[in-house]
């Protein structure tokens, strides 16, 4: 069950580089809120309870309870954030009304859990190709991360984004053949898993014909006659 998170702004009566300036100094940062076909309102928010729900396992898609002062209360997300490129503190935000009836596009995180075989038994190494997938969900089944189990995989075998199990309002909107994560061989490493090398048939030996001491008297007293 997730923790409901409460984010308090309030409405600003004034806009641009000077506001926004005198707006830092007190410790606030500038916000937009739109969406759900209403109209865009500028807030200033604490930007403390932002850079906790950014850094937080379920990040960006977090859905909170944004309450405006002298204004409405509605569900929320983080649609779009900037950090200052030298001091990296947020100086601005965009929040997102959600509709809890309406499906949503998100990106999510893929995160990977095992050690493959390719690695440990062939030598091989793992790469992660793909971070994140994008759904479409209702908004309370947005999971923080999909796990894939990559213990399995052999040198020159592959996890799928079509792999990733969806459920309940889930469906993959990446392509299916997005690679997620694949063993590729190094140089020197093995590439036939141990149980197909070793259900191979052993090559035969060349059968080595070996000639007795009285063999040979005969076939020379057979060349003197």
């Amino acid at each position: 069950m997730r923790k409901e998170i409460t984010v308090e702004a309030e409405i600003r009566t004034t806009r641009g580089k000077n506001e926004a300036r005198r707006l830092r100094q007190r410790g606030r940062i500038p916000a937009v809120l739109y969406g759900a076909s209403k109209e865009p309102v500028a807030l200033a928010v604490d930007p403390g309870p932002i850079t906790r729900i950014l850094h937080s396992p379920s990040g960006h898609n977090t859905i909170f309870q944004l309450t405006v002062r002298d204004g409405e209360t509605t569900r929320a997300m983080i649609a779009d954030w900037q950090y200052h490129p030298v001091t990296d503190k947020l100086l601005h935000v965009d929040f997102k009304r959600i509709d809890p009836t309406r499906k949503m596009r998100v990106s999510v995180p893929v995160v990977t859990q095992g050690d493959p075989r390719g690695v440990k038994q062939q030598g091989g190494l793992l790469e992660l190709v793909t971070r994140e997938i994008e759904i479409e969900c209702l908004p309370d089944e947005i999971p923080e991360h999909f796990v894939v189990d990559v213990t399995p995989l052999w040198i020159g075998q592959s996890i799928r984004a079509g792999d990733i199990p969806m459920t309940g309002s889930m469906r993959l909107l990446s392509s299916p053949d997005a690679v997620i994560a694949h063993v590729i061989a190094l140089r020197g490493a093995t590439t036939a898993a141990p149980e197909e090398a070793a259900a191979q048939p052993a090559a035969a030996e060349p059968e080595v014909i070996k000639k007795g001491k009285k063999e040979e008297e005969e076939e020379g007293e057979g060349k003197k006659k």
